[in-house]
């Protein structure tokens, strides 16, 4: 008996904590999304996770966006973002390996102005949330894309990838940045069929997954995706591969 009240005191505790968790940006939408993206696990707003990108999206179908966890201490699970007021909320999770930077940046699509969502699971159990809110226009998630709808070539291009590295001089390491031909279609335009990249793994060259992204269709056309690793930028030919599959189970495989 003794226990059981012992444990009801606990869950009350943890409830009174949760309730005292108020959204900093105050969106209708909060309580929805939590339980749908980390459902009833305990969370916290947490400043150390950065949610960067601009004020107002002057192009709703290519707003440029970056997670940084970097301030967290400990391994990190996984990454999910999302934002509240999309059509289609997800945009994209990722599971980083510990020998990568938890850094990660693309361009996305939204609809109206929204606030964006980036909750990090760590090894304690705990979800860490940064959020930031972004104004627009809107109509980003339902404009037809150009790669499919305005290039007559765009199939024989479907999964042309380009790379590059660079230095991070104030920390060491190496971010890999790559851009991809596809159209990304979110299946919202009149007409147009869902049409988009679902993963992205990064592999050594021993084929493990350093990192892989699960992403969603509000990703922008022609995802420009980078990377931050723990490494150096010598020898690095043929070290790292980057392997892609679409929702049509196309793959695309590329060496950084």
């Amino acid at each position: 008996m003794m226990i059981r009240l012992l444990l009801l005191t606990l869950l009350v505790t943890v409830s009174a904590v949760q309730a005292e968790e108020s959204d900093p940006i105050q969106s209708p939408m909060w309580d929805y999304t939590r339980q749908q993206f980390i459902g009833s696990a305990p969370y916290r707003f947490d400043e150390r996770v950065k949610v960067l990108l601009p004020a107002f999206a002057e192009n709703p179908t290519q707003v440029p966006l970056q997670i940084d966890a970097t301030a967290l201490a400990g391994d990190i699970e996984r990454i999910v973002v999302w934002a509240d007021l999309n059509p289609i909320q997800h945009i994209f999770t990722y599971y980083p390996h510990p020998d990568v930077i938890p850094k990660v940046s693309l361009r996305f699509k939204v609809q109206q102005g929204t606030a964006v969502r980036a909750a990090v699971l760590t090894q304690s159990g705990v979800w860490h949330v940064g959020s930031a809110y972004l104004d627009a226009a809107g109509g980003g998630c339902t404009t037809p894309s150009t790669t499919g709808n305005g290039s007559p070539f765009w199939e024989s291009h479907l999964g042309e990838t380009q790379s590059r590295s660079f230095p991070l001089a104030s920390k060491g390491g190496v971010r890999f940045k790559f851009r991809v031909i596809h159209p990304m279609d979110t299946g919202l335009a009149d007409a147009i069929p869902e049409f988009y990249i679902q993963q992205v793994i990064l592999k050594n060259a021993k084929e493990e997954s350093l990192a892989r992204l699960e992403l969603s269709q509000p990703v922008a056309e022609n995802p420009v995706i980078s990377f931050d690793l723990r490494d150096d930028l010598s020898d690095q030919a043929g070290k790292y591969q980057l392997w892609m599959r679409d929702n049509n189970g196309n793959e695309f495989e590329k060496a950084l």
